[in-house]
């Protein structure tokens, strides 16, 4: 099928596209268009998509660019704040835990001691954590092992590195 060409269709498109139809035409041109089936479904397309494209330019209220950039500001540091503030959730996660678990243990500690607070700070000036031959662990097969300053310093900087190591594996690595 071949569509039909009229000779004064270039010139009825660009009157409509102008905005100058009818009115900035020549009565003769009027008189083709309605006369012509190829000119008069031209005006017709072209001015409902002129209407539809003034009614969607009228109804789309546009905001300020500097309102733009400032949500999208906002919006970028929400996002940087919530990736920063994950891992250290975690961290708080892991550090609430140890202190739990530590209460715990002092609580079962001080239970089976039959909580003797003030008896333990009455004797602390001559207990043997204060003395230099405690640090240097020696024990013989009749003698119980004690904590001292040799046991609890290398479990606390062990804890200390998990503790490093768990906050390095919980980053998120963009």
């Amino acid at each position: 099928m071949r569509l039909p060409i009229c000779s004064h269709e270039k010139e009825v498109s660009s009157l409509v596209q102008g905005g100058q139809w009818p009115a900035g035409c020549a009565a003769e041109l009027r008189a083709h268009v309605a006369g012509c089936r190829v000119c008069s479904d031209l005006v017709l397309v072209t001015s409902a998509f002129r209407a539809a494209k003034a009614k969607s330019v009228g109804a789309a209220a546009l905001n300020s660019p500097g309102l733009l950039w400032w949500r999208a500001q906002l919006r970028r540091r929400n996002a940087a704040v919530e990736r920063v503030s994950k891992p250290f959730l975690g961290a708080q996660i892991f550090a609430l835990a140890i202190y739990v678990l530590a209460a715990v243990g002092f609580v079962v500690s001080q239970a089976r001691h039959g909580l003797r607070w003030l008896e333990w700070l009455a004797e602390l000036p001559q207990a043997k954590a204060f003395h230099l031959e405690v640090l240097l662990p020696v024990v013989n097969a009749s003698s119980k092992p004690e904590w001292n300053w040799m046991t609890v310093l290398p479990s606390v900087a062990l804890l200390a590195l998990f503790s490093g190591v768990i906050v390095y594996f919980a980053t998120d690595k963009h």
